[in-house]
């Protein structure tokens, strides 16, 4: 078996006029706002203004959520566009532009463990024709960099790029397990969302959870997340030792013994483990 993994828009609304481009900068003086800093600053704000909830907004509402006077989010639409990080559909909503994308995906955390992990986890995905995720922690969240939805396998939240807490699902406790202790004692600290009524919220259960992670290498999480689902989750290692992320299989509850998958889990993310340490072709 594990031979065979290793194998593995001040007018924006819709129908409002184009936006105009921005203006050009006065030189910048210590404090000013059109200063670098504070302009990259109100960039950012626009552009974090998005989310899965939200991909599409108008100029207001742009405005709205990022927190910014109108005035000033349609002066900076024009440098965004032109740029590429954004883009206006023919409705007259802006949304996140390919430019941004390619440059997302540049990031080695993502993009380098995604392609030596995405062999093995396709083969974990044939093998099982089950949910298969890989995330990395990112300070106090983990971060869903891959997933492979197996066929007829049961619904996840799960989608890639995006942020979850880290002691509700398996790849979550396997990062926390791992984590430095005062990032631990940070997370542990609360406050906690409950998913579930089967959601871990006392911390000294889930100080023991991610206790018996280190010794087992693995983690079973069982409908924390919702109650249809279990995942069993292990760590990935990198060349120094450290875990650098987890790789986890998610079920429909009741399916099969989750500790019957733990092997298979942990001998892809044994096989990722070796891919990260070996050296590029």
């Amino acid at each position: 078996m594990e031979h065979s993994l290793v194998q593995e828009s001040a007018q924006g609304e819709r129908g409002a006029s184009p936006v105009v481009p921005a203006e050009r900068p006065a030189s910048p003086r210590r404090g000013s706002e059109s200063g670098t800093g504070p302009v990259l600053g109100r960039a950012l704000q626009i552009l974090g203004a998005f989310s899965a909830d939200c991909p599409e907004m108008t100029l207001s509402e742009l405005s709205r959520r990022s927190g910014l006077p109108v005035s000033t989010v349609h002066r900076m639409l024009g440098e965004l566009i032109a740029w590429g990080a954004l883009e206006r559909g023919d409705k007259g909503c802006y949304r996140v532009g390919l430019r941004l994308w390619e440059v997302g995906s540049l990031a080695p955390r993502g993009q380098g463990l995604r392609e030596r992990a995405l062999p093995f986890l396709e083969d974990l995905s044939q093998i099982t024709r089950e949910n298969v995720q890989l995330a990395v922690r990112e300070a106090t969240e983990l971060v869903f960099v891959e997933r492979i939805a197996g066929s007829g396998a049961v619904p996840v939240l799960t989608r890639v790029g995006g942020r979850f807490a880290l002691t509700a699902t398996g790849v979550g406790l396997v990062l926390l397990a791992h984590a430095p202790a005062e990032v631990q004692d940070q997370v542990l600290a609360g406050p906690f969302e409950r998913f579930t009524p089967c959601t871990v919220t006392d911390p000294r259960a889930l100080r023991r959870m991610l206790a018996e992670t280190r010794t087992n290498g693995y983690v079973v999480s069982d409908r924390q997340v919702t109650m249809d689902a279990v995942s069993v989750a292990a760590p990935v290692h990198g060349s120094d030792g450290a875990v650098i992320a987890a790789v986890s299989l998610v079920v429909r509850h009741g399916s099969t013994s989750p500790h019957a998958l733990a092997r298979l889990v942990c001998t892809s993310a044994r096989a990722i483990s070796r891919a990260m340490v070996a050296p590029r072709a």
